[in-house]
């Protein structure tokens, strides 16, 4: 059996870490691991709603979500997050809690998720309609030392998928494609 692991990616919406956590999920499983994905606007729907977006909430929200991917990845799972997670003091707390933690910042330029927006909440925030966005009027605070750093306005969701799978690689947390199980 593989051992499991904690994926976690983190950036501002819109900027690709579901549709990587998706990808990546599938490859993994492909590969024979058991993989679950933690999708944040899932777990605020089911672990934890009736928070709001508070500071204290969005920490509880991230809280739950790293407590969920603990137990998953200790029982042989690879445990994928895709939740915006903005504070740095709580990713960084989650990572302690883990035994195995990869950070994967998601990284794209304000003006890229402006125009990937089909919401418009970029649009909104910027005008001022929409209070305690991240990234608009409340701080995303990046990752001092991710393992990976994948910038989804420069490359493809592909190309993303290749260097983290390769870092995974050598970090040890998967073998290489056909290499000897």
């Amino acid at each position: 059996m593989n051992e499991g692991f904690t994926l976690w990616f983190t950036g501002l919406s819109g900027s690709g870490k579901s549709t990587l956590a998706k990808m990546v999920a599938d490859e993994l499983r492909a590969r024979g691991h058991r993989v679950e994905v933690l999708d944040g606007d899932e777990v605020r729907t089911n672990l934890s709603k009736g928070l709001g977006f508070s500071k204290e909430d969005r920490d509880t929200n991230i809280r739950r979500i790293g407590y969920v991917a603990r137990l998953l990845a200790r029982n042989g799972v690879v445990a994928i997050t895709a939740a915006i997670s903005p504070y740095r003091e709580i990713r960084d707390e989650v990572r302690r809690s883990h035994d195995r933690f990869v950070e994967v910042y998601v990284k794209c330029s304000l003006e890229k998720l402006v125009e990937r927006d089909v919401k418009g909440l970029y649009k909104k925030a910027l005008k001022g309609e929409i209070a305690s966005f991240t990234g608009v009027s409340d701080p995303y605070e990046e990752p001092h030392q991710p393992e990976l750093i994948v910038e989804s306005d420069r490359e493809t969701p592909a190309e993303s998928l290749s260097r983290l799978i390769a870092r995974l690689e050598e970090l040890s947390y998967v073998r290489r494609n056909g290499a000897a199980s």
